[in-house]
């Protein structure tokens, strides 16, 4: 019997003795995956949400989401796995398994980020995609809808107008972006004149904390609520749902274009919607949007301005007519529709897109190269200053920007209220944008932006010069992810985000996640880093 006992003593301490050393003998990759089943629901297999290098769909699920162009070249850096969870616990399951085995996750909802760092890095790493999880549920009757991470704003605003035509959201323009890291990131949108931010109107969301853990408002306390609401949340964890307060809208709402050239007085015109676009009414948004174009065999600078009115032309253009009369704008510029239609409008659409392509996938997403940045205007370009601007457009075929209005409901909330600082004393966003179609272009592309913003340096804020989260930039500072986030490299970019708002978010960072499990270049440090 003592025999018996002995050798079974022996069996047990040599099955655990083979199993450490078979851990030890696996790859990080291999005991991350052989951990994931151990910590998902069996009723919906990890196994199907998996796609490694060796798996013939790996790169088409790759590149399904990446909408620029740049970060699809075979140099690339590629994820060890790309886990398309489809279940909430796929992603409890993801980071309980990633974070003792020394691998980075990278959380992608839309694949519109500007830097690719929601799908790229220089560690060992696996994508998170969220695209799985897109569950739009709308409840008109307490003028709520939950959202999950994964759904697009096109499915959002589909959904909404199935319900209501009187509903709408304040949020982006395009319509393949990906609610987890748009709102989180602030949720800039047409809207914001009259309802503020994407962020201004959200009342609860779910997230997967750095222990695997679902936490909910109340669960996870109003600090870290409040971060994720502007400080981006792929620092403090994995977003997997937001609530948001629908907001009202008028049955018809009103959209126009006018385009003037520089010949044509654009100029002027530019200059007083820099004077009175922050005083008008909050119902009325005007883009500015300069661009260089070819009229005949010359080449010029072109400015649309892009309107949207919550309301009837009728209504609409005496109060232009009578504060912004250097527009010209009317009768015939102007089309009346459902708030639902005009998100078609402003991505370019024709009167009469069919609202079903709001959640039609583009059979192409990614076909186009670009490099963006942003700059805060906080007193009006002068006219001399306009004009060497245009010059200096010109220079370049592909330049775009997009100047996008301030006041009405942006210039009443308090610059603490959520990390989104940019707040009142603001009378624009600008966007840049260079775009190329040849690879061998890129780098003439992106010195002749950086010189461009450099350029703009004495017309736009400064102490800091202010950035906006979602329009990502490496430029204006980065860490490197395979080191702990460095403050002093943080604080740079950091400042230009959130302004005061940064030593709270890095607060918050150190109680959540002091071991700095999410991090990526541009994330929020933990104290410890100082």
């Amino acid at each position: 019997m003592e025999t018996f006992r002995a050798m079974s003593l022996l069996l047990t301490t040599l099955t655990i003795v083979l199993s450490v050393l078979q851990a030890y003998s696996q790859s990080p990759l291999e005991n991350f995956l052989s951990c994931l089943p151990n910590h998902s629901q069996s009723s919906n297999p990890i196994s199907k949400a998996i796609y490694t290098p060796d798996n013939p769909s790996f790169s088409s699920i790759l590149n399904m989401h990446i909408q620029n162009k740049r970060f699809k070249t075979a140099t690339r850096p590629k994820p060890l796995a790309i886990i398309t969870a489809m279940d909430e616990s796929h992603v409890q399951a993801t980071v309980i398994c990633a974070k003792p085995h020394g691998i980075q996750i990278r959380i992608r909802s839309g694949g519109h980020d500007y830097e690719g760092f929601s799908f790229i890095s220089d560690v060992p790493f696996v994508v998170l995609d969220m695209f799985n999880l897109n569950s739009v549920d709308v409840n008109i009757e307490n003028g709520t809808t939950l959202v999950q991470a994964g759904a697009t704003l096109g499915q959002v605003y589909y959904q909404i107008a199935q319900k209501s035509q009187v509903h709408a959201f304040p949020a982006g323009v395009c319509i393949t972006l990906g609610a987890g890291g748009h709102f989180s990131g602030g949720g800039y949108g047409n809207l914001m004149r009259k309802y503020g931010l994407s962020v201004d109107n959200i009342i609860d969301a779910t997230l997967v904390d750095a222990n695997g853990k679902i936490l909910d408002r109340k669960s996870m306390g109003e600090y870290l609520f409040w971060a994720i609401r502007g400080g981006g949340g792929a620092s403090f964890g994995v977003i997997l749902s937001w609530k948001i307060k629908l907001v009202s809208v008028p049955p018809q709402v009103t959209v126009f274009t006018v385009k003037k050239t520089v010949e044509e007085g654009a100029t002027d015109v530019v200059y007083k919607w820099q004077q009175i676009g922050t005083k008008l009414h909050e119902d009325l948004f005007v883009r500015v949007q300069p661009q260089v174009v070819t009229k005949g065999d010359k080449k010029t600078v072109e400015v649309s301005f892009i309107g949207q009115f919550l309301g009837q032309i009728d209504r609409l253009l005496p109060l232009v007519n009578e504060s912004f009369p250097e527009l010209g704008l009317k009768q015939s510029d102007c089309i009346q529709m459902p708030w639902v239609n005009s998100t078609l409008y402003w991505v370019g659409l024709p009167n009469g897109t069919p609202i079903e392509t709001l959640i039609t996938k583009p059979k192409d997403p990614g076909s186009s190269n670009s490099k963006s940045k942003s700059d805060y205007v906080k007193k009006p370009i002068p006219k001399d200053a306009l004009e060497s601007i245009w010059k200096l457009m010109i220079k370049d075929d592909n330049m775009l920007m997009q100047w996008n209005p301030y006041g009405g409901k942006m210039a009443e909330i308090s610059p603490s209220a959520t990390p989104f600082p940019h707040r009142a004393g603001n009378l624009f966003l600008i966007q840049y944008m260079v775009f190329w179609t040849e690879d061998a272009d890129a780098d003439h592309k992106m010195e002749f932006l950086r010189s461009f913003y450099e350029f703009m340096t004495p017309y736009v804020s400064d102490s800091p010069r202010e950035a906006f989260l979602n329009y990502r930039d490496i430029d204006i500072g980065g860490n490197h992810p395979s080191n702990s986030t460095r403050m002093d490299i943080a604080r740079i970019y950091g400042s230009k985000f959130f302004k005061d708002n940064f030593d709270r978010l890095v607060s918050v960072k150190s109680r959540v996640d002091p071991d700095n499990f999410f991090r990526y270049e541009q994330s929020i440090p933990v104290r410890s880093t100082y």
